[in-house]
């Protein structure tokens, strides 16, 4: 069977588009929208030119989407953390969070949970290894890495309004 064959086309103003048809002719596409957001669009099997069905995604919900189809592709050079029993999680400060402004230090988040935020994620941007300085803002996403525990344990502390 032939590699799937997946189509951009850029939407100016509004992002990319991401069509893909699958082996059972089934067309599907994706909008991702400069935002961050996701449009997901299944098109009917008797027309594939009418959408049948459309989700909107915010990007936190988008990226959990991504890892939960794409657990198993990874590089070998890649940390296989579950196989040392550690997560990684995306965690988003909300706009209206305490530590909205505030800087990483002031979370105590390492100090008390043994987590680690090892990148943010900020609109279109990646900062890795945030310093305890780094000035947080709503709607970042935290990369955290550690024990479940752990990681759980840096969800309550981020997730205190």
């Amino acid at each position: 069977m032939s590699a799937p064959r997946l189509r951009a086309t850029p939407l100016p103003g509004i992002g990319v588009q991401y069509d893909l048809v699958t082996r059972e002719h089934r067309h599907l596409s994706v909008v991702a929208h400069r935002d961050g957001t996701r449009t997901v669009n299944v098109y009917r099997a008797d027309d594939p030119d009418s959408c049948a069905h459309s989700l909107h995604l915010t990007a936190p919900e988008a990226g959990a989407l991504i890892d939960a189809l794409q657990p198993s592709h990874h590089s070998h050079s890649l940390l296989s953390t579950t196989d040392l029993g550690l997560v990684a999680e995306r965690i988003e400060v909300g706009g209206t969070s305490r530590w909205n402004g505030r800087v990483l230090g002031d979370t105590r988040m390492r100090t008390e949970t043994g987590a680690s935020v090892v990148a943010v994620l900020r609109r279109a941007d990646a900062i890795p290894s945030p310093a305890p300085d780094f000035r947080l803002a709503g709607g970042d996403t935290l990369i955290v890495i550690g024990t479940r525990e752990g990681v759980d344990a840096a969800a309550a502390i981020l997730g205190r309004e």
